[in-house]
């Protein structure tokens, strides 16, 4: 059996074929936009494949050529930032690509079960009364990237009712792990430690809003949810993906400043302050949970931990310990 993974390249890609390298036994078809200088995986059961997926007549070729059994649909622009500034282009990236991998399966008559990947941030607006949130809570979208994984989200609804494309929708939360773009909260601090721990910029960490409450789930469960849920959820159906846990940014922080080998004071940066900034945000994964029987295994000190010892690992040099991909 095959497997594609479109962002292959990318933070959640990577995990994720090497989760499916380790536990199972399908070729993998890895999609890129750029070329690599080098293949990115070294294992004959992954072939590479630079592909822009929003040429639809490209994506029908190459899902015909490969004829998938799964898909995971990984690529697209994921940062709520950038979709402020470049709302045009992260609804490009986001939407328009996955209609083409829904218009693929469709013309070649194919099977395929494809993960269709929202987002946490599609529930937006939370009220109180909404947490924990689960699957049936309102989606009020503040952000530009929210409502582009509403869009592929409910058109992965329609494919399936309208189609009957084999489309099941994860809606994950926060998830980190080394590797992660340092645009991300976790990794910011994590790279910042790393260059004060090197000397390569003063002992002071810059942060936004630490008052947010977030739900952080390991990318390695999280990577291991969408294997499980595709291959046991219901088609058309959705799920959240997280770990159930709130976590205060300052709490992330302080672990991050105890895990560092040197004294650093903190200052916040109003430039890391988002136009639309949700106070509380805590997944149900009771639905998961029941479908698949997953559970979150990886300890969030542990998880912070690999990713500072990632960037240790990049900043210093491969003299340092480090546990990483």
């Amino acid at each position: 059996m095959r497997a594609m993974v479109t962002g292959a390249a990318g933070f959640v890609g990577r995990h994720l074929i090497h989760f499916l390298l380790e536990h199972t036994s399908l070729e993998i078809v890895a999609t890129i936009y750029r070329r690599h200088p080098q293949p990115p995986y070294n294992s004959a059961r992954v072939q590479l494949e630079q592909l822009d997926l929003r040429d639809e007549a490209a994506v029908t070729e190459i899902t015909a050529r490969w004829r998938p059994d799964f898909i995971f649909h990984l690529a697209g622009q994921s940062y709520v930032p950038v979709s402020w500034q470049h709302p045009w282009p992260t609804f490009d990236q986001n939407v328009h690509t996955q209609i083409n991998l829904f218009r693929a399966i469709m013309a070649n008559g194919l099977q395929t079960r494809i993960l269709v990947v929202g987002s946490g941030e599609e529930y937006g607006a939370i009220r109180p009364e909404d947490l924990p949130i689960h699957e049936e809570v309102p989606l009020r979208p503040v952000s530009p990237y929210a409502v582009s994984k509403v869009a592929q989200d409910l058109l992965g609804w329609q494919y399936y009712r309208s189609h009957g494309v084999h489309a099941v929708r994860v809606r994950p939360f926060n998830h980190i792990g080394p590797g992660q773009n340092e645009m991300f909260v976790a990794s910011s601090f994590a790279k910042q430690v790393a260059m004060i721990e090197a000397g390569l910029q003063p002992p002071v960490l810059r942060h936004g809003n630490l008052e947010a409450v977030r739900d952080f789930t390991d990318v390695r469960d999280t990577v291991r949810a969408y294997w499980l849920v595709l291959n046991q959820g219901r088609p058309g159906d959705v799920y959240n993906v997280g770990r159930g846990k709130p976590v205060r940014i300052r709490h992330l922080l302080d672990l991050f400043l105890e895990l560092s080998q040197v004294t650093i004071r903190t200052e916040p940066d109003p430039a890391r302050m988002r136009p639309s900034d949700i106070p509380t945000i805590i997944c149900d994964p009771g639905k998961l949970q029941q479908a698949t029987g997953w559970q979150p295994q990886i300890p969030l000190k542990q998880t912070l931990s690999d990713i500072l010892n990632a960037w240790r690992a990049q900043i210093r040099g491969p003299g340092v310990s480090s546990h990483t991909l």
